[in-house]
Order: C-alpha cells, then structure tokens, then sequence
C-alpha cells in the first residue's frame, strides 16, 4: 500500500503506549492496532484528529506516501 502510517514513530517520541494512546483517542486497542500496522482501509478524520491531538503533532507526522514499486520483468 503507498500510504505508510508512522504512528510507532510518535509514540516512540512521546514515550506513550499503544493502550494508552487508545484509550486518549477513544478506540479499543486492536482498531489502533490496525491503524498503526497499516492494514486499514480508511480512517476517519474525526479519529485522525483526535490522534493528533493526543500526540501533538500534524497529519502528516502519521502518514506518508510512498511510491509503489514497479514489478520487475524477467
């Protein structure tokens, strides 16, 4: 997927653990874990917002794209 999710980044930073993160943002600790580990499809904005907040930082600071590879021909 070309969006990677730095969430463990911030948490190393703010020395915060996934199940407190949660439990500031107000969702269970496996729906952030999904989050976190880059297996979601969507989040939503209220729930982006909320992390931020939390965390002190910019959307950005939590996600970033990158280019896909191009699959290699033999």
């Amino acid at each position: 997927m070309p969006i990677a999710v730095d969430i463990d980044v911030m948490l190393a930073r703010r020395k915060m653990s996934v199940g407190e993160l949660a439990d500031r943002v107000g969702i269970t600790p496996a729906n952030l874990a999904v989050l976190k580990n880059g297996r979601a499809k969507a989040v939503r904005f209220a729930t982006l917002a909320a992390l931020c907040e939390v965390l002190d930082c910019q959307p950005g600071d939590l996600l970033r794209w990158e280019a896909e590879e191009a699959p290699r021909s033999a």
